[in-house]
């Protein structure tokens, strides 16, 4: 096995609330891991948990091999995990340019190849590199949330639900650009668009109420109508 990252009978409180009951996967270098479930299963809580954002109140978080279930999210992201949020997280008083310079942790050779790929991966963010975040379109501000979090040489980025509230010719676009990025990094996805989901990953682990019920193949899911009617509501 070639584990990045391992949750172990993660569990996670928010104020009086157990949101993550019993929460166990394993990420494989390489591959692109999406979790699944219907809205308030606990996806997004995964995610915070393991940029401790929401610490976890019991089990364990490893990532190469280090457990970091303790550790605060600044130390956390230094380690080489990038973090795509649900509501993008981008600065919109600030200029397109200006987000991806807060965003960088050490200006070296490397991250200025990135930038220049991240460029032209995302055209439309050379185009208004001196406009504001607030500017931006639904998609254009996806684009930068992601450009932000992979500008960095980070090993795994965690990126929730990028295609909510995007047209569906924005989604494709949006689709394309992580199926390119992930042939040079390891993915954890969050994303209720099934199609978007079963063309992106390679495996999934589906949560329900808060705890891991089911996984396998992405190839495995598509094929077994009876799964994705009981977690995932398709018909």
């Amino acid at each position: 096995m070639n584990g990045l990252l391992k949750l172990d009978q993660v569990e996670t409180h928010i104020g009086q609330y157990h949101i993550l009951q019993a929460i166990s996967f394993e990420v494989r270098k390489g591959e692109v891991t999406v979790l699944l479930g219907r809205n308030g299963a606990g996806k997004t809580t995964t995610l915070r948990t393991i940029m401790g954002l929401n610490p976890a109140t019991k089990g364990s978080v490893t990532y190469k091999g280090e457990p970091i279930q303790s550790l605060p999210t600044y130390t956390i992201a230094k380690k080489g995990i990038g973090y795509v949020p649900e509501d993008q997280g981008i600065f919109a008083g600030l200029t397109v340019e200006e987000n991806m310079k807060v965003a960088i942790q050490k200006e070296n050779e490397e991250t200025a190849k990135r930038m220049d790929w991240i460029l032209e991966l995302f055209p439309d963010l050379k185009k208004f590199w001196k406009k504001t975040g607030g500017y931006l379109s639904g998609g254009q501000k996806q684009m930068l949330s992601i450009a932000r979090a992979y500008v960095n040489e980070n090993e795994l980025l965690l990126i929730d639900e990028p295609s909510k509230g995007l047209a569906p010719i924005v989604v494709e676009k949006v689709m394309e650009s992580i199926l390119q990025i992930k042939d040079q990094t390891t993915i954890v996805l969050v994303e209720q668009n099934f199609m978007m989901a079963s063309t992106i990953g390679d495996s999934y682990y589906i949560i329900d109420d808060g705890r891991t019920v089911n996984h396998g193949t992405m190839k495995q899911l598509k094929e077994d109508e009876e799964m994705k009617r009981k977690y995932l509501g398709i018909a």
